[in-house]
Formats: C-alpha cells, structure tokens, sequence
C-alpha cells in the first residue's frame, strides 16, 4: 500500500526500521545509565536532597506559586495572542493594499525580533511611561514580549492554512454569491482550523515554555525562578531543576494530548456531516448496467 507522500516499506526497509529503534532505545537506556552513575558519584542521589519534594512546605512556599504564576502569563498570551494572530492573519490576505502592507510590516517586524529582547523592551518602557507598580510589572512586561512575538508567527499559521484550502472552495463561494468576509467567516476558516491545529499547539507550547525567559531576566516569580530560591533554601540544584523539567513536560504533555483529542474530534466531525464520498474514497459506487441489459425504466442502453 502506497501513500501520497511515501511508499509503504518493504521487508528489507521494516527490518532496517526495527534495528534503528532497538538501536536508539540502547543508546538511550545507556545515556540514561550514564547520567545516573554521574549523579550518584557526585552525591546528587542522596535522600536529603530530594526529601524536600515530599514535603508539603517546597510545593506551597515555592513550586505552586511559580507554576501559577506560569499558567498565569501563558494563559493571557494565549488569549490575546490567538485572535490577534488570526485578525493579522487574514488582513494579509486582504485584497486592499492599504490593510495588507500595513499587516505584513507588523508581522514581519515582530516575526524578526527575539521574544527575549521584546520583554526587555516592554519591561523599560512600563517602568518609564507607566504608573504600573514594580510587583506586576514584570507580568506586564512577559505578556506582552509573548504577545507581539507569538501573535505575529500565529499570524503566518493562519494565513498558510486558510492558503492550503483548494481555490475551489473560495470560488464556489463566489458562485453562490457569498461576500469575502462571509467566504472566510463560513467556509474557509472552519476548515482551516483542522489543518493550522498540530502548528497552533506547538507554538502554544513554546508561549509556556517562554515564560521562563521573564523568570530569568526580569525576575519575574515563575516557574523556574520559584526553582532558584528553592535550590538557595536546600541546596539540591540539579533535583530541583529535574523536578521543574518534569512538571514543563507534563504541562506541555497535557496540552498536546488535548490538542490531538479536539483534531480527532474535529476530524470525525467532518465525517459525520453527511457528505456523499466518492467510491475511492469510501463512498457507495453507483451501480453500472452493462451494455444490452433494459433497466427498470425499460430503455435499453
């Protein structure tokens, strides 16, 4: 069985495929061996180093102040950043030059600089031009460094996957006299979404994993900075960063999971809408009569 981007593998191919995985499992389980006989010679295995993560005072003091904080700041990234990045989305595809030219710059300008270097930017001028108090500011200063950048690259997404629709689509909606805003409204960016999902979740996942750039240069009570004045307190540093890395991984885990489940969701959805499939592609196939043979109609073909 072929596919439209690859063939299917033969013999030869799934037992080279074989050999590769067992081969990295290997290495991995040895890396993973590696890493515990360098800790355990360095006495980072020790009890009392982990110790604190079983008590109460560790995850109430520093971790769950820090991961609220976290979700905090990637939540209204999110929230501001996803309809701000479709709006500038479709205005680059407006017809209008005046509305297109303007968006491009935008995107492109925010697109090109670091995310890091746009919460310093934000953090000065809140405490220049601002009455903002020192305790939110740098809140203040993450968001937006997050917003601007990550609204400008939703922007691409949405402008790619509303351009990966057949022009059929967009044409049949002329026929039927459908306005443009209607045609992207109604038709195109249903079926869109679909599509731009597996790219808006990733750049979701980078907006969590970003709030720690706050933490690191604007001291900005997260996550990873909650880890720092945990470590100064028990002076276990590499339990504490192991201990931050898992939680990233699993938020960032639950996310894509949800993620995944809605575009199964979405895709089942668009099956169950009635539409008539042609025979290769499930569908019914209409029955042929051959040549010579009265139908019910009784003509003869």
């Amino acid at each position: 069985m072929t596919s439209v981007l690859y063939d299917a593998p033969g013999p030869r191919a799934k037992r080279r495929n074989v050999f590769y995985t067992v081969a990295f499992f290997v290495l991995l389980a040895l890396g993973v061996w590696w890493a515990i006989g360098v800790m355990a010679d360095n006495g980072q295995l020790e009890w009392s180093l982990w110790k604190p993560f079983t008590e109460a005072q560790a995850w109430t003091t520093y971790l769950l102040p820090g991961l609220t904080n976290t979700l905090e700041a990637a939540a209204l990234a999110m929230i501001i950043a996803l309809p701000l990045g479709a709006v500038f989305g479709i205005a680059r595809l407006s017809d209008h030059r005046w509305v297109r030219v303007p968006a491009s710059v935008v995107v492109e300008f925010f697109r090109a600089i670091p995310v890091l270097l746009l919460m310093l930017f934000a953090n000065q001028f809140y405490s220049t031009s601002t009455d903002i108090s020192s305790d939110v500011r740098p809140l203040y200063a993450v968001v937006t460094g997050l917003v601007l950048y990550n609204a400008s690259v939703l922007a691409e997404v949405v402008r790619a996957g509303i351009l990966s629709l057949p022009k059929g689509q967009t044409e049949a909606a002329k026929a039927i006299g459908l306005r443009k805003g209607q045609t992207m409204t109604s038709i195109l960016l249903p079926q869109s979404v679909t599509a731009m999902l597996p790219a808006l979740v990733s750049q979701l996942v980078v907006i969590v994993k970003d709030t720690a750039l706050g933490g690191a240069v604007l001291a900005f009570a997260e996550l990873l900075n909650a880890r720092g004045t945990l470590a100064a307190n028990y002076a276990n540093v590499i339990p504490s960063f192991i201990v931050v890395a898992v939680i990233f991984i699993v938020l960032n885990l639950i996310l894509t999971t949800f993620a995944s489940w809605l575009e199964r969701r979405l895709r089942r959805a668009k099956r169950s809408t009635g539409a008539v499939l042609p025979a290769e592609q499930g569908g019914a196939e209409e029955p042929v009569a051959e040549p010579g043979v009265k139908p019910e109609d009784g003509r003869t073909i």
